[in-house]
């Protein structure tokens, strides 16, 4: 589909048109703006995500901490949460005007004179998205890093800790190692999801202002199901898989190169 004109009508002819579906997308700013939100979608969420992730693991794991279960299960209720229902609770926290949560306890507090307009303005939405995707994915992180760090032998720490090593000396040595192939998973699939980012922008901005916060996957979307260009998304979509792959595969070579206790 990608190397025609495709046309998704019965009997339709779809004519070859070659690379000028990927020609046109290097030549198209929309394109441009949504390959940079994408990127900078993963750059800004990936190290946060995965940081509070095993920080909120590691403090559940301590072992004064009671009711393990039910903190995994708090920090887990977010990804279970439809994605609708999630952004029309962002959409009512940044609203703007006095009218939105956030607008009202920045007033009311003092840190802002005037309420900020939130998704009016290109770098404010993204913030709004940014915080919509690690709000709803952390969680994910915080399962799998707690199950791990429950699957480290505790005679680990108790010879640390005959050798005289702090909390923090055994957290260096002991549990960064032992969580070396899990950190190599996690960091992978944070990636992967950040690359996939569509109902983060779909239900928040709809790509608005002036499709300054459209993304590969919304724009993938509006070009087949709003304009029917789907020889066009289709282009976007090898793209995008291609570059998923490519990172993926680097990250999987680095990765694997390390030796793990």
């Amino acid at each position: 589909m990608s190397f025609q004109d495709y046309n998704i009508m019965p009997g339709a002819e779809s004519p070859f048109v070659g690379l000028e579906n990927y020609m046109k997308a290097f030549s198209d700013p929309a394109f441009r703006y949504a390959v940079r939100n994408t990127f900078l979608n993963t750059v800004v969420t990936v190290p946060i995500n995965w940081f509070l992730g095993l920080f909120f693991a590691v403090l559940i794991n301590i072992q004064f901490v009671k009711y393990k279960i039910t903190f995994r299960t708090l920090y887990y209720l977010p990804i279970i949460t439809s994605w609708i229902v999630v952004a029309f609770l962002f959409r009512y926290l940044f609203a703007d005007g006095e009218n939105g949560l956030i607008n009202f306890l920045l007033v009311n507090i003092g840190i802002v004179d005037e309420p900020i307009s939130w998704l009016q303005n290109q770098w404010t939405a993204m913030i709004v998205i940014w915080l919509f995707h690690i709000w709803k994915t952390v969680g994910w992180t915080v399962v799998i890093y707690l199950a791990a760090l429950q699957g480290i032998p505790k005679n680990l720490y108790e010879a640390a800790a005959i050798d005289g090593a702090s909390g923090i000396k055994a957290f260096r040595f002991v549990t960064i190692p032992m969580l070396g192939p899990i950190t190599a998973f996690v960091i992978i699939n944070l990636v992967m999801g950040a690359f996939n980012i569509f109902p983060q922008v779909y239900f928040i901005t709809n790509g608005g202002p002036m499709g300054q916060t459209e993304v590969l996957q919304s724009m993938i979307y509006k070009q087949a199901f709003n304009n029917f260009n789907f020889g066009y998304s289709s282009a976007l979509g090898v793209m995008m898989g291609l570059t998923i792959f490519l990172i993926t595969l680097t990250q999987q070579k680095k990765l694997g190169r390390q030796r793990f206790m």
